[in-house]
């Protein structure tokens, strides 16, 4: 689905609020990650380089940045989180756990619920947003569109590399509705949401920028080989150090590498989901976390 570009008075109809789970607690497989030695560290240079600068492109600066920390988080992170609080990119909150309804109440608390709609967005710690990513979603909302919103089309980077993937439920997840008994994006997983109200995917350039990186607990390599030039606007200074591919190494990938991938994410899909008809979200959880501990 492909809407038109909006802006203008009508936009202030609108409290958008993006959701960052920074360094929460985790229970399930991401708590043995999370636990490693220098995992803040890595997360924080990622946050910084790729996450901020997205944020700040934004061609739509009508929004709230909400992110999650851990109260026993240590004082060098909040020393480097600081700048950016001072200077109101972001605003912090201190919890042990997070639910949907906590997000609810803090995006009201935050945004003051001066508008006709709420958007709320979620955007992992260690990703990035294209620089209309706003713009599009509160046209989407003007426009009359309710419910789960997607922007299908982002890129994916792994060291000098990067891939076109289109995915229709991506972890890029936002929800639109007023603030009548609001959900958010954070109701369900990104890939179930549609349990809960209705989804649509919007059409269009790359809308997200995944970074998959040796600390990263579930994100792998999806989509096709592609040269990043059309893409730099999108996303200032995340893709500037990222070479074109040769023509042999598309060929390569589009022959080899990428067929051998969806041939994976095919059987891995249909595995997943068989798993979770059958064990549900905390036994699948469960499941990984024995498998992870395992290894």
């Amino acid at each position: 689905m492909d809407l038109p570009h909006a802006s203008g008075p009508a936009s202030r109809a609108v409290d958008h609020l993006l959701v960052t789970r920074f360094n929460l607690p985790s229970r399930g497989p991401e708590s043995l990650i999370r636990a490693q030695e220098g995992w803040l560290q890595n997360r924080i240079g990622l946050f910084e380089r790729y996450t901020v600068p997205s944020v700040r492109s934004q061609t739509n600066q009508d929004f709230t940045w909400l992110v999650y920390l851990d109260p026993q988080s240590p004082g060098w992170l909040l020393d480097r989180l600081a700048p950016l609080v001072e200077e109101g990119v972001l605003v912090p909150r201190y919890r042990e756990e997070v639910g949907w309804q906590d997000v609810a109440a803090d995006a009201r608390e935050v945004t003051g619920a001066q508008g006709r709609l709420l958007i709320t967005t979620n955007l992992d710690n260690d990703d990035a947003l294209a620089v209309d990513f706003v713009e599009r979603l509160r046209h989407a909302g003007l426009a009359g569109l309710r419910g789960a919103v997607y922007l299908a089309d982002g890129l994916v980077r792994l060291d000098d590399r990067v891939y076109r993937w289109r995915d229709r439920d991506n972890a890029f997840c936002s929800v639109i509705e007023t603030w009548e008994a609001p959900s958010t994006a954070w109701r369900d997983w990104h890939i179930l949401l549609h349990r809960h109200m209705e989804a649509t995917s919007l059409d269009g350039p790359p809308g997200w920028l995944q970074i998959i990186h040796h600390r990263n607990v579930s994100n792998r390599i999806r989509g096709r080989l592609t040269d990043p030039e059309p893409s730099r606007s999108l996303f200032p200074g995340a893709l500037d150090d990222v070479a074109s591919p040769t023509r042999r190494a598309l060929l390569v990938d589009a022959l080899v590498s990428r067929p051998a991938r969806e041939t994976r994410e095919v059987v891995r899909g249909a595995g997943k989901r068989v798993l979770l008809a059958a064990l549900g979200k905390q036994g699948l959880e469960r499941l990984k976390e024995g498998l992870r501990a395992s290894t």
